[in-house]
């Protein structure tokens, strides 16, 4: 049986190559296109209506927006208008951002959870077409609805993703989400942990963890020359070394590593930085972190992260997209 496979785009590409590139994975049976609002340099719903206008099958997916920067209400009103644009095919994907982005823009990240849970709920209520109040720590709507006036009034399918990385998130996630976005340069090990509280949040609402969707972004070099493919995921993973120390120190990576790479990189770190401190890092730390290698290697390595409770991988193509894309092209595990 041919395994679902899915497609990550940040900003490496522009739109117009992106629709491109979205054609193509779907021509070649992909799944789903995810776009994440890449720090401050790409919105994310833009080019999900370029990629949703350009196809016909493949599900769009958000991978992730934040919670925070966007009003609920016009959340629901962005995600109900892609879904006018493709029926049936849209994921909402969000996530509680990280610092020091947050803190630089002027957001403080108070209690999380409880505003992933208020959000979640106001959004999904608004796109089942129903008029919320809600007089939350966070969310604050008086009697909204989206007020359609020329077009037919129905809910719309969107199902509503959270991007988590911690095990309390995880639990949120299983308990009140359709799926959940695993995280990517995490190891396939830190898996188990996160199924275990998806399981625990899904049982507080009555369900399982086979009632929850679960893709995951997985970082992929592909390359026939396997040192090329490490080299090119080593420099993705040193600056998350640098940048999202807590992601990394959950998946395993020694503190004595993450504090010499801290060392190097300032935030937001100079190329030449990360360059230097891509030195520091080792081959087994770009193997647990990421899927590269040959195309042999790669396959092996994202059906580690399916064997460990991933639904779908997504994939987040190093070097030549398309030879990332054949790679995966029909796989049956």
């Amino acid at each position: 049986m041919t395994q679902s496979v899915a497609l990550y785009l940040q900003d490496a590409h522009t739109i117009r190559e992106g629709m491109e590139i979205a054609k193509y994975a779907e021509a070649k049976g992909f799944d789903a296109v995810w776009q994440a609002d890449s720090r401050l340099v790409r919105d994310a719903l833009i080019p999900m209506a370029a990629f949703a206008a350009v196809t016909d099958r493949i599900a769009i997916g958000s991978g992730v927006v934040d919670c925070w920067t966007r009003n609920p209400a016009r959340l629901a009103s962005s995600f109900s208008t892609l879904d006018d644009l493709a029926p049936g095919r849209v994921k909402l994907g969000i996530g509680a951002w990280w610092d020091p982005l947050a803190k630089k823009v002027g957001i403080e990240r108070a209690r999380p959870l409880g505003v992933m849970r208020e959000v979640v709920t106001a959004v999904r209520a608004l796109l089942h077409n129903e008029t919320v109040t809600m007089n939350g720590d966070y969310v604050h709507l008086d009697g909204v609805e989206l007020d359609y006036v020329y077009q037919e009034r129905r809910a719309k399918d969107v199902p509503i993703y959270i991007g988590a990385t911690g095990m309390k998130m995880m639990e949120l996630t299983g308990e009140i989400a359709d799926g959940a976005v695993l995280n990517y340069l995490v190891s396939p090990e830190y898996n188990a942990q996160a199924m275990e509280a998806l399981q625990a949040g899904a049982e507080r609402s009555g369900r399982s963890i086979d009632d929850i969707d679960r893709p995951q972004l997985v970082v992929c070099s592909v390359h026939e020359d396997r040192h090329v493919a490490l080299d090119m995921a080593r420099l993705m993973v040193t600056q998350y070394l640098g940048q999202q120390p807590h992601i990394m120190k959950a998946s395993g990576v020694p503190q004595s590593l993450l504090d010499k790479v801290g060392e190097v990189l300032t935030w937001p770190a100079t190329h030449e930085q990360v360059v230097a401190a891509s030195k520091l890092v080792p081959d087994e730390i770009v193997q647990m972190l990421t899927a590269s290698g040959t195309p042999a290697e790669a396959r092996e390595q994202v059906a580690h992260y399916i064997r460990n409770g991933c639904t779908c991988p997504i994939l987040y193509p190093l070097g030549d997209v398309t030879e990332m894309i054949d790679a995966f092209a029909g796989w049956e595990l």
